[in-house]
Order: structure tokens, then C-alpha cells, then sequence
């Protein structure tokens, strides 16, 4: 048993034990070191020394500032994440922490400052001094400083300070499908002007794969006796510490990583292009297009077809609108776009029209 109150046992070889508390893991639960000896006096002085070094460690986390943690969580995250993931999060700390908190003693920061800091992004936070971040641009930076209050916590038990910060709401903006007509004038001109950029436009709209992922496809993923595509890379330029790489990496999720049926006309289409293995579907070369490069040539088809402005990523929200216009299982539709459930389809890409309201509403019966 336990002498009360000290953490030490006596275990069954003779020996004893001490339990010194380290701090809290990530899900929330007390760690512990343990200390050994084959005397009580051994593992009361074990213990006392631990405690020693302890609160002369804990006198120098005090002084920590904000960058200086922000800067160990950071090395931590180059080992586990993304190397996007990881750009997108150095250029939050670059661009938004540290200019308004680096500086400053992590443990002298309150609640209310940080409330402060929230608001002094909301309204003057934009790196080019045009105002203030939307709310969405804001909610990333807090999700990161969040992160790094939770590891000041779990590592040196420091105060976490924005455990119940509170993000801005975000309105989500709804995008607005093509029509049907937006998307006959469109594959129209693709077909009239057919090559690897505009084949590339196509094979988006209709299989509502990401414009990175497009990027990242190569022939040897493309199965054209079958009808379907491999989703296994995407492309992405990202920038850290001033220096801009374009990048192929895995897709951004496990479920993103898919198989991609395509209808027939389109398999049709892909035969008349189709490379060696190593060779990138949308470059027609052994290295890929970045996105940007798509997204310009997407602008010039959309003033050539005389149809208004969008991002290419209505595309996207197009093909999943159609599918369920045309009675797609949602189920098999959230596979085909590679999400992680079913509500997240439902509620971020699929836009119920005025016309699929009518006739469900027309087809009510009174009993």
C-alpha cells in the first residue's frame, strides 16, 4: 500500500516505488516518472531531488515567451504533419502571432489579452494593412494558438489560457452551381477545343475531384478499360520562410485517397491522350502542372464560353449537386469525392434546387 499522502508503494519484490507527476498527455490524463529503491529513505530522497529540478525547470518556463513555445510546438508538428499543413501553419505564426504576441511572457498573458488579440484580427489583421481577417482566416489562427496553449499545458503545465477562447462564427457562403445551361456551353467549347488543360476542366466537372488532385494525376493511375481513375497525389505550391516549392504530396485526408469512376464519353475522350505511366495527365509531361497555372487557363475558357466569373472549385460543387439531382446514393457520392462522412457532403457541396423542392413537394398525397 501507499504511505498516505506520498505516492510511494511498497511492491511485492521488496522494493519501493515512487510516482512523481510529470503533467497531463493529450487526452487530458496525469503522467507520470516512477523512482525505485530498495529503501523508503532511498525513494523519499529520489523523489525530493525530482521535485528539486522540477520547480527550478518550472522557474524557467516562466520566462518562456509565446514564439519561443510557439516555435517548439512547431518542430514537433514538422514530424507529424503534412509539409502543406505544416507551411500553412508557420505562415499563421509568421503572418498573425507573432507580430501581436511573440514578444510577450506566455505567463503573463491573460484571457483578456488574448480576447483583445482576437478582435485586433477582426479588425486590422490583414498582412497588407487593408483591414481586418474574415472570420474563417481568423478561426484558423485562434484553432493554432488553441493548439499551442494545449502544449504549453501537457509540457511545462502552464496555464491553458485559451482553453475557452471563443472563435468568430463563420458564415458559411454558399457557391453557386452552374446551370444546366453554364454547363452545355462549357463542355461544348471543350469539345470543341480539345487538349490536355481544357480535357483536365472536363474530367473536374465531371467527376468533382479536387483541382490539386488533377495536378497529381498520372496515367499510370488511369484504368480506361474500366472507367475509372486512382486518387493517390495532389499537387500543391506552399511557402516557407520565403522560399515557394510546388510539391507532390498524398491527398489531404485517408478517404481522399480514392477510386474515381468516370462516365463513358469522358473515357472516350482520355484515349485519345493517353501517355506512358510516369506521365502527368494534365502536363502530358514527367513533371506536373501547378494549381495556379489551371486556375488561369480556367479563367480565359470562362470569358472565351461567355459565362461569369467563378472559382474552379464550383466545379466541384456542381458535380455533386447533379449527382444528387440525378438520384445518387449520397453514400457512394461522399466516397466519390473522397469525404470522411456523409453530413459533410450533404452540407458543404450539395445545393437543393428550387426545381427538385417543386416536384418533391408536387408528389405529396393526402391519405
Amino acid at each position: 500500500m501507499s504511505r498516505r499522502g506520498s505516492n510511494i508503494y511498497k511492491r511485492t519484490d521488496g522494493r519501493y516505488e515512487g510516482r512523481i507527476k510529470l503533467g497531463y498527455n493529450e487526452k487530458g490524463k496525469l503522467k507520470y516518472k516512477y523512482v525505485y529503491g530498495k529503501t523508503l529513505a532511498e525513494v523519499k530522497n529520489k523523489m525530493e531531488l525530482s521535485y528539486t529540478l522540477k520547480k527550478t525547470e518550472a522557474k524557467a518556463y516562466i520566462r518562456l515567451t509565446v514564439r519561443e513555445i510557439c516555435l517548439e510546438w512547431l518542430e514537433i508538428k514538422k514530424l507529424t504533419v503534412k509539409s502543406s499543413t505544416y507551411a500553412n501553419y508557420y505562415r499563421l505564426l509568421k503572418n498573425h502571432i507573432y507580430p501581436l504576441l511573440g514578444d510577450q511572457i506566455y505567463c503573463l498573458l491573460s484571457k483578456k489579452r488574448i480576447n483583445s488579440f482576437v478582435a485586433e484580427l477582426l479588425s486590422n489583421g490583414r498582412t497588407d494593412g487593408q483591414g481586418g481577417l474574415s472570420a474563417k482566416a481568423a478561426k484558423d489562427v485562434i484553432i493554432v494558438l488553441k493548439a499551442i496553449s494545449s502544449f504549453a499545458h501537457r509540457e511545462y503545465g502552464l496555464e491553458n489560457i485559451c482553453e475557452d477562447i471563443q472563435s468568430p462564427k463563420v458564415r458559411n457562403t454558399e457557391l453557386k452551381a452552374l446551370s444546366d445551361n453554364e454547363i452545355r456551353r462549357l463542355s461544348l467549347y471543350i469539345k470543341r477545343n480539345l487538349d490536355l488543360t481544357n480535357l483536365s476542366i472536363l474530367i473536374c466537372l465531371y467527376t468533382g475531384i479536387r483541382i490539386g488532385e488533377m495536378c497529381g494525376l498520372k496515367w499510370e493511375n488511369v484504368n480506361l478499360q474500366e472507367g475509372f481513375f486512382v486518387v493517390n497525389k495532389t499537387v500543391q505550391r506552399i511557402t516557407i520562410d520565403g522560399e515557394s516549392k510546388v510539391i507532390v504530396d498524398v491527398p489531404k485526408t485517408e478517404s481522399s485517397v480514392r477510386t474515381v469512376f468516370m462516365p463513358d464519353f469522358l473515357t472516350e475522350m482520355m484515349s485519345d491522350f493517353k501517355s506512358s505511366p510516369s506521365i502527368y495527365v494534365l502536363s502530358g509531361l514527367n513533371v506536373p502542372k501547378e494549381p495556379r497555372m489551371l486556375q488561369y487557363r480556367f479563367k480565359k475558357v470562362l470569358k472565351e464560353c461567355g459565362i461569369r466569373d467563378f472559382p474552379f472549385h464550383v466545379l466541384r460543387h456542381t458535380y455533386a449537386s447533379v449527382c444528387i439531382k440525378k438520384g445518387f446514393d449520397p453514400k457512394a457520392l461522399s466516397e466519390l469525392l473522397g469525404h470522411s462522412n456523409v453530413k459533410l457532403t450533404l452540407d458543404r457541396y450539395v445545393h437543393s434546387s428550387d426545381e427538385i423542392k417543386k416536384n418533391y413537394v408536387s408528389s405529396l398525397l393526402l391519405s
